[in-house]
């Protein structure tokens, strides 16, 4: 049986490794990535002079308002995050603690990361255009499509770049703009037959949104619940599944008809 004295002693050896183990924690580098609201680009405009979206084989129209593909911009896969940071960043709104392999699932350098989210990149380029010219019943061949967008990999861009491809060739349909003028933001990811899946750090994205002029954002159905976590005042979620009911919502938000809302 231990005495008072005996317990209170036993209780504070006890307490040690328990001590050192948080002492080691404050310094040890933990397998998190900080993210924040990164830069937006316009599909409808130009990337350092070029334009984003270029077509021949088809005549273009001039697209009025914008469409705003958001980014997020996340530590280095080997960059140290210690227990400091993350409790920062736990207390902030414009930024985001996230696991290390949610963000960086391929592993590997960071050149190889790189290259990786450049290859997604391309391939989510070329689902784009197959999906926008499938929307608009065009067969492949007959149009030459040309992205052009520095500095971003991934695949979260293909919603837009297949929205602005079929803004610029066929706008609402009715001789008007898919946008309705208005500054449109958003992110999705697109496959060749036009579904559009998840991405991640929807949440952040909306902020560089409503930081860059934009009013309306379009997200993924299944992340409406992580988009409205930190929504910006006055900005409009819109569900989207498939490239098909993107441009119908934007047609009836032109047109002051009723829009699906998150």
């Amino acid at each position: 049986m231990l005495t008072r004295h005996s317990r209170s002693r036993t209780l504070a050896l006890c307490a040690l490794p328990v001590l050192a183990l948080f002492g080691v924690a404050a310094f040890a580098p933990l397998p998190f990535t900080l993210a924040q609201p990164g830069s937006t680009a316009n599909v409808l405009g130009s990337d350092h002079g070029t334009p984003v979206i270029s077509i021949k084989g088809e005549p273009t129209r001039p697209a009025k308002g914008e469409l705003r593909m958001t980014t997020i911009v996340a530590t280095g896969p080997t960059a140290d995050v210690g227990i400091g940071d993350v409790i920062d960043s736990w207390f902030r709104t414009d930024r985001a603690v996230l696991p290390r392999d949610s963000v960086y699932p391929t592993g590997g350098s960071e050149k190889e990361i790189e290259k990786h989210n450049l290859e997604d990149m391309r391939e989510s380029q070329d689902d784009a255009v197959d999906a926008a010219l499938g929307y608009l019943g065009k067969p492949k061949g007959s149009v030459d499509v040309t992205l052009h967008l520095a500095d971003v990999g991934g695949p979260s861009a293909g919603l837009f770049f297949a929205l602005g491809i079929v803004d610029k060739l066929d706008g609402d349909g009715r001789g008007g703009d898919l946008t309705g003028g208005r500054s449109i933001a958003g992110t999705g990811t697109i496959d060749a037959n036009g579904a559009v899946g998840a991405v991640g750090g929807v949440s952040l994205k909306t902020q560089a949104a409503h930081r860059d002029g934009a009013t309306v954002f379009l997200v993924p159905k299944a992340e409406c619940r992580q988009a409205r976590a930190e929504l910006p005042d006055g900005m409009k979620l819109i569900p989207v599944t498939t490239l098909k009911g993107a441009v119908s919502s934007l047609r009836n938000l032109a047109q002051g008809h009723k829009v699906p809302s998150c």
